[in-house]
């Protein structure tokens, strides 16, 4: 019974070549998009589920708003996680990692390496975040001081082997005994660790409870609530926290007070499953994805694969006049409905399989690409791992039956005598259903092609708004400080050579660079209402004039100004936070903590500049001040030569003289800012693949419907014309009913678009409005692509031959 099934399915696809084409195109193209989105979906929820105990393991954050700052930190302070072991049994063990330092010089041979991915973290990173060890021991790696765990890479990268247990690094000219060797984090860890130090190695704390600066992880019993325990968090500020504070603050008995005063302070556990997709806290070890993005790619990804099920359901129902006098033989002849319905099911499957083979090696060739958009590396054999290709497997038995279901109890429901007497009608108008799924086939592509327009015109907005700084034409040279003592010699020498205009030394800069915050008040004595939290930037003479900032009352910092030394240029948002009248020659107070009491300093306000962006759009500009110093961690140098590459040449010939064997390293600040929205340009080049692929889907489908359209009004078509009717008539008369639909979709479309488009935009503090002529793009866009892809076919009808017709007939 099956193998005549099988033959009647090969037999009628092969008799319906254009059919047949139409399907199996549409369903691989939306099988090969599922199948990616589908990839990517599961890697990003994947993200460090991969650790033992993963679902008992959290992140200490803090939520702070302070003297006019709010911070959402990623961070704690250096006792933290000491503490909560200490006093609260359901703590079964704590790590903390420190990276506030950044990258480091590693020695191989007789040059320097800079290596980004470097960490200090306690002996009891291990103990919580289990690796593979290729040698060593991680169990006691990290106990000493000036002791280092690195990655297989690291260890192939400098000692060309992963047996380097033993052997000795030279880190920032200090030398590193490793102690173990680990293979490399798997891509789907929220950190990606090559050196992993000794945190005896940090000079740093004095059981500060104020400066947050490390990342602190603690993994608690089973059966611990997590929501419960953060609980103790409030007993842990007013018994920890709030002592601390008092030295800094006057009038500040209890948190409660704090908090009348405008202010919080708050901390959370963050579960380690979730890091990845919902924290975008600062410091961040890497960029974080996005549970947003997955919705909406998870959404695409399902109806794309609806709008090539659609189209089957559509073609099969659209051309049941084929297949009518079949059907109305086979019932005549005694087959059941029952066995119409398993043949229609099984040619629907027959083609649902193919495709997927067709959708097989269409995700070979475009899984580069997609990696390349995506940030991923997916191999194809990733397909066929163990969770996904069960699901591979059955892909096609779902989709034959969901797709081939409709249309299998609409043929199979035809009456004999009707049927052939020649009177059924399978016409366009009187199928309500059909109609329906190609509303929502463009509903679909509509709000794809809104959602894409918005992201294109949010990322222009980001890259041309005024940032309150000049982004084009600066270089920004890493690691400055290799070159030592000689990093004034250098800046100077490149200010020499033709095509720089002016240069800054400098680690902070308006784009991912350092950061430091610090609490200054009004008074010598800080209190909760006269406090101010803010950035505070070292910088020199140049900066300004070099970043393109514009001073807007009071100077820039002089070298005619002896007492400069102790200035400070504030932003607008600081000085509206400090409520003086006239910010100018007002002294600000810094009280921090020393190794034995604490210590106080005093800035003359001279300067306020114009607000600029230093963190992403998605952020309100907050305070910030600027203060004189040496910062040689990187240089920066505004360029008027049009061609950079024989001004870079000279720069590294300089550098090479200067600093010989140190690592030569350089970015635009354009490149750099471009980085910070990396996720953004994705979803950019995504919602476009994606929009083209699902209209170029419901074309297909579109085009089909036109085809048995036009075929089954041949008749009416020969007579119009017979009748004088003009081309341009008969293609309206075909391509209206079709456009009417699409006009319909786009009004379903644009109440949902903006509101998904609304939601997105939300993300960022900075943002376009959504216009009005958006929509009315997007409509025209799919009214013009349905138009163009009905009338290839209407003309076609249109302009044939009427005598041929009305014989046919």
């Amino acid at each position: 019974m099956f193998k005549n099934y099988f033959k009647i399915a090969i037999r009628n696809l092969w008799k319906n070549k254009g059919f047949t084409f139409i399907n199996i195109a549409g369903l691989a193209i939306g099988l090969s998009c599922f199948i990616l989105i589908t990839l990517y979906v599961i890697d990003e929820l994947s993200y460090d589920r991969f650790y033992p105990n993963a679902e008992r393991i959290y992140r200490v954050d803090a939520d702070i708003k302070f003297g006019g700052n709010q911070l959402s930190l990623c961070t704690n302070s250096d006792p933290m996680g000491a503490t909560l072991k200490k006093d609260y049994p359901q703590v079964e063990e704590f790590t903390r990692v420190y990276s506030s330092e950044g990258s480091k010089l590693v020695r191989k041979g007789n040059e320097y390496i800079t290596e980004e991915n470097i960490v200090y973290a306690d002996s009891t990173f291990f103990n919580i975040f289990s690796q593979t060890v290729l040698s060593g021991d991680t169990k006691t790696a990290l106990y000493e001081p000036n002791t280092v765990v690195i990655s297989e890479t690291a260890a192939r990268k400098y000692f060309s082997t992963p047996n380097a247990a033993g052997q000795t690094l030279e880190i920032d000219k200090k030398p590193f005994k490793v102690t173990a060797v680990i293979k490399d984090m798997p891509q789907n860890s929220h950190f990606h660790f090559d050196f992993i130090m000794s945190m005896k190695n940090v000079e740093y704390g004095w059981n500060n409870f104020l400066s947050l600066n490390f990342q602190t992880y603690i993994r608690l019993k089973p059966g611990t609530d997590y929501h419960v325990f953060e609980k103790n968090f409030e007993q842990v500020t007013e018994k920890y926290i709030l002592p601390q504070a008092k030295q800094l603050m006057t009038g500040l008995t209890t948190m409660e007070d704090f908090r009348k005063s405008g202010n919080m302070l708050s901390f959370y556990l963050m579960p380690l499953t979730k890091i990845h997709l919902y924290s975008h806290r600062f410091p961040e070890f890497e960029a974080n994805g996005n549970i947003q993005y997955v919705y909406i790619f998870s959404a695409i990804a399902l109806f794309i694969l609806l709008i090539a099920c659609i189209n089957f359901m559509n073609l099969s129902t659209a051309r049941s006049v084929n297949r009518a006098k079949e059907v109305g033989i086979r019932k005549v002849l005694g087959t059941g409905r029952k066995n119409l319905v398993t043949q229609f099911l099984s040619e629907s499957t027959l083609m649902a399989v193919i495709s997927l083979m067709v959708a097989l090696a269409i995700t070979y060739f475009s899984l580069p690409l997609f990696n390349n958009i995506a940030a991923k590396s997916f191999q194809f054999n990733n397909i066929f791992n163990f969770q996904f290709f069960p699901f591979l497997v059955a892909l096609p038995f779902i989709v034959g039956i969901l797709a081939g279901l409709y249309p299998a109890f609409f043929l199979s429901n035809f009456k004999p005598i009707v049927v052939l007497k020649g009177k059924i009608n399978a016409g366009f108008k009187k199928n309500v259903l059909r109609s329906g799924l190609v509303v929502f086939q463009f509903f679909i592509s509509i709000v794809l092609i809104v959602g894409t327009i918005t992201v294109f015109k949010q990322l222009h907005f980001i890259q041309t708004t005024n940032l309150g700084f000049a982004k084009d034409q600066v270089i920004i040279l890493n690691g400055a400080d290799a070159l030592g003592k000689n990093d004034e010699t250098f800046k100077n020498e490149v200010l020499k050579l033709p095509g720089v205009k002016s240069g800054t030394m400098s680690g902070f800069l308006p784009v991912t660079s350092s950061r430091s915050d610090y609490s200054y008040s009004k008074e010598a004595v800080m209190d909760p209402k006269n406090a101010l939290s803010m950035q505070s930037w070292t910088v020199d003479y140049d900066y300004i004039n070099t970043m393109g900032m514009q001073i807007i009352k009071g100077r820039n910092f002089s070298r005619d100004f002896g007492t400069d030394s102790s200035a400070v240029i504030l932003n607008e948002t600081a000085a509206k936070v400090l409520e003086f009248n006239d910010p100018i020659g007002k002294r600000l107070y810094l009280n921090y903590p020393g190794q034995d009491s604490m210590e106080l300093q005093v800035f003359t306000i001279v300067g306020i500049v114009k607000d600029f962006h230093f963190e992403s759009l998605r952020q309100n500009i907050f305070p910030l001040g600027l203060r004189l110093g040496h910062n040689n961690t990187r240089m920066s140098f505004r360029i008027t030569a049009l061609d950079s590459k024989p001004l870079l040449s000279k720069i590294q010939g300089l550098w090479k003289s200067l600093a010989p064997g140190m690592p030569f390293s350089y970015q635009f600040m354009d490149d750099a800012f471009s980085k910070m929205y990396r996720s953004e340009q994705r979803v950019e080049q995504v919602s476009i693949t994606f929009s083209i692929l699902t209209i170029l889907i419901a074309c297909l489908g579109l085009f089909g419907l036109v085809t048995y359209m036009a075929e089954q009004r041949t008749k009416e078509i020969g007579v119009r014309k017979v009748l004088g009717a003009s081309v341009p008539n008969l293609v309206a008369m075909l391509s209206k009913d079709f456009l009417k639909l699409v006009a319909i979709a786009s009004l379903f479309a644009f109440p949902v678009a903006w509101w998904v488009m609304h939601k997105w935009l939300q993300d960022f503090a900075y943002r376009i409005n959504i216009e009005w002529w958006v929509f009315i793009l997007a409509a025209f866009i799919a009214l013009l692509i349905a138009l163009l892809t009905v009338s290839v076919q209407a003309i076609k009808a249109a302009l044939a031959n009427p005598v041929k017709s009305l014989r046919t007939e």
